[in-house]
């Protein structure tokens, strides 16, 4: 159970299921999480660069549906969202982090993978700080960094002495907070949803095998796994929504931080 739980784990001073452990020290020890999205990281890769590798003016096969994604994040997050000039602007990044985040979930339905590189915090993370820095960078390519920190963090019309107690405030919901509910909300995600559909499956093996008086239980921890597994599905494509939805969000109350 650690094995699937704990993916790298060290036990008795002993690496267990890691690959390339002697090598540089061990700087470059590769998990199965690290291994999936090494995979994820090429298939999207290799995807794209199939899609644009020779793009038609009437697109058709890989490239339409490609395309056809690109629009729904560049008309439904960037644009709906930044409008259309800067949604443009910044569609490079929205979309890295869609892709990236939906590519990353996919694994803890498929066989074999079972689990989401999101379930731990590292994935999450980068892409968090990711947004994180676009954010920053819109409001200080528009403003200065100086008066973008400023028109964050102070209300105007204020009386003085409440701004000691409002800037605090606002400083750690905007510069600490966003970053952080980003990793959390979608590494808590993926981590509850690997957690119960191993528990609805271990069930389902220990009722089948092993207590053979409750082997009608079995099919029904076996049905709400699969019910889950289908919740998941739209969870999957959910959490990639939000993610690149709240970074442009971000994005557009940087770009706007003089009407605060």
């Amino acid at each position: 159970m650690d094995e699937e739980f704990f993916p790298g784990h060290v036990t008795n001073g002993q690496p267990v299921n890691l690959w390339l452990t002697d090598f540089a020290n061990g700087w470059f020890a590769l998990d199965r999480l690290m291994l999936i999205r090494i995979l994820m990281t090429i298939v999207i890769a290799v995807f794209f660069v199939v899609a644009m590798r020779n793009p038609k003016l009437v697109p058709r096969g890989v490239q339409n549906f490609a395309e056809l994604a690109l629009d729904f994040v560049r008309i439904h997050i960037a644009e709906d969202i930044l409008g259309k000039k800067e949604g443009r602007r910044f569609l490079p990044v929205i979309a890295t982090i869609f892709f990236t985040v939906l590519m990353m979930n996919l694994p803890t339905i498929i066989p074999g993978l079972n689990v989401s590189p999101n379930a731990r915090i590292g994935m999450p993370l980068v892409l968090a700080i990711l947004g994180y820095l676009t954010m920053i960078y819109a409001g200080a390519k528009r403003y200065g960094l100086g008066k973008y920190i400023k028109c964050s963090l102070v209300v105007p019309n204020l009386p003085p002495l409440l701004h000691f107690l409002v800037i605090p405030i606002e400083f750690f919901s905007t510069f600490v907070m966003r970053p952080v509910t980003l990793t959390l909300r979608l590494m808590a995600n993926f981590l509850a949803g690997h957690l119960i559909l191993v528990l609805l499956f271990s069930a389902t093996n220990f009722f089948f095998w092993q207590l053979n008086a409750w082997t009608l239980v079995s099919g029904a921890t076996l049905i709400v796994g699969v019910l889950f597994s289908l919740f998941e599905c739209l969870i999957i494509f959910l959490q990639a929504y939000i993610f690149a939805l709240l970074v442009a969000v971000y994005i557009e109350l940087s770009l706007n931080a003089d009407s605060h």
